[in-house]
């Protein structure tokens, strides 16, 4: 329901439009035994704000839900919700990206970035992003990677879906 709402609440947004919502799928939280299971699902939002205003957007959605970022990264939350991508853009540049993207999975624990990374440098990793990615932006490329959405799923495995399942259909965009 947490997600029906927020979708909702972000479409009423001014500048804000969704084109595209992904089926609900549940998975585990990351990392395992960080949490319950999650609801995840991918809206293709459009909009004129640049990276830093829809993340803020985005931060205060997650506030009014009673999210609290200062209880660290990778615990339990009410409502997590993660810009992917924009478009083709790579923030801040391919080099800080790129070296996101490779840190072994031991630092990625450990370590946080101190800025906006687009798009999110562990999306290719995650089953989770990518299953409702792709049934809204299958063709979509990674502008850093040049890989699609589908090659990324298709790269993870046949056990990447293990343990997920979609749930329920989202909302149309009219939201009605």
């Amino acid at each position: 329901m947490t997600l029906r709402t927020t979708l909702g609440i972000l479409h009423k947004r001014p500048g804000i439009s969704i084109s595209a919502v992904s089926r609900i799928w549940r998975s585990s939280a990351v990392p395992a035994g960080s949490g319950p299971d999650y609801a995840n699902a991918v809206a293709l939002v459009h909009t004129a704000m640049d990276a830093a205003e829809l993340l803020a957007c985005l931060h205060g959605i997650e506030a009014d839900h009673g999210r609290d970022r200062s209880t660290g990264r990778w615990g339990a939350r009410v409502l997590d919700l993660d810009l992917i991508a924009l478009d083709d853009r790579i923030c801040p540049d391919a080099a800080t990206l790129r070296t996101w993207i490779d840190l072994p999975a031991a630092e990625q624990t450990r370590r946080t970035p101190d800025r906006l990374l687009l798009p999110h440098p562990r999306m290719q990793d995650r089953a989770f992003v990518l299953a409702p990615l792709a049934e809204v932006a299958p063709s979509w490329c990674h502008p850093l990677t040049g890989r699609s959405v589908a090659a990324m799923l298709a790269d993870l495995g046949p056990d990447a879906l293990a343990g997920m399942q979609p749930v329920a259909a989202a909302h149309s965009p009219g939201f009605a």
